[in-house]
């Protein structure tokens, strides 16, 4: 007699993104897994997502006052049952083998507290756009967390209930918010085995305007990506090769968005209405990465 297949909880945490809603759920209604069950946790929303999960049968729906991501998430948790969970933006779409892609990986390694994937890049109307080469990790994950966060999309990743648990979920603090994932990454490989299988198995939407995702923000990402590497120092302090990685870690963070901000910065700065803002990400420069702000402002 075959085993039942565990119950696999797709977590959907939605912010004003009822317009891209039922993209989402459709895209876990069309998987080739037989057993998941869908919970959208709406964080605050001034639109209306109760509306679209209505035109759905079997669907979980939890409200709770604006709390953030990491809130949203572990609200998610709480109110799931499956064994296996992943975590799906209102904004993205998952192919239909993903869940089965994961939980055959999760099967195969049971020792192992997640396993990744990758992902496409889609625009904001649902068409594909080019999408750069994602890494393929398969050793010492905690090490390669600690350089950069190798995991692009949340929604690539087939969390262990127990392990998750373990680690007491999301970190809701502020200082990480917008790199909730990569700070719970570091965490969990630190803790547990994870694999990292390469199969495409999610799409992940950009946006051209600024500001429109997280990721869109840099002057958020380099505060919140230090803050959350930043806090594994006394885990790595004392083991030389540990702290080589975690400077180089460092270094990279301050390079990919520090960048970004000094260019959204030499952007702003010429137009009156933005003005202001680049004020702000020149102060933010200045306070995370002083050396980086004169070398852009010597390059120039």
């Amino acid at each position: 007699m075959t085993a039942p297949r565990p119950l696999i909880s797709v977590i959907i945490p939605c912010y004003n993104q009822s317009h891209f809603l039922g993209e989402a759920i459709e895209s876990i209604k069309a998987q080739t897994y037989p057993h998941a069950e869908i919970v959208v946790v709406d964080d605050g929303s001034t639109d209306d997502p109760a509306e679209v999960v209505g035109r759905y049968t079997g669907v979980g729906f939890f409200r709770q006052e604006n709390q953030g991501p990491a809130a949203a998430r572990n609200t998610g948790i709480r109110q799931s049952e499956g064994a296996y969970l992943t975590f799906l933006d209102a904004d993205d779409r998952l192919l239909p083998d993903a869940l089965e892609i994961g939980a055959r990986y999760l099967a195969a390694n049971p020792e192992c507290a997640f396993v990744s994937g990758h992902c496409s890049y889609i625009a904001a109307d649902g068409s594909p756009l080019s999408t750069p080469r994602q890494p393929v990790v398969d050793s010492e994950h905690y090490l390669a967390f600690l350089h950069k966060n190798y995991v692009w999309a949340g929604s690539t990743v087939l969390h262990r209930r127990e392990c998750l648990a373990a680690v007491a979920g999301y970190n809701t603090s502020l200082n990480v918010k917008g790199a909730e994932d990569y700070e719970l990454y570091l965490r969990v490989s630190r803790e547990f085995p994870v694999f990292c299988h390469g199969e495409t198995i999610a799409e992940y939407r950009q946006y051209e305007t600024y500001g429109a995702n997280v990721s869109g923000n840099p002057g958020l990402m380099l505060r919140s990506t230090l803050s959350a590497l930043r806090g594994q120092w006394k885990h790595v302090k004392g083991d030389e090769r540990l702290e080589r990685v975690y400077r180089e870690g460092i270094r990279h963070k301050k390079k990919l968005w520090g960048g970004l901000l000094f260019d959204q910065v030499s952007t702003q700065i010429g137009t009156r209405r933005e003005r202001m803002r680049a004020v702000r990400g020149l102060l933010m420069l200045l306070g995370y990465d002083a050396p980086g702000l004169l070398m852009h402002l010597i390059g120039r």
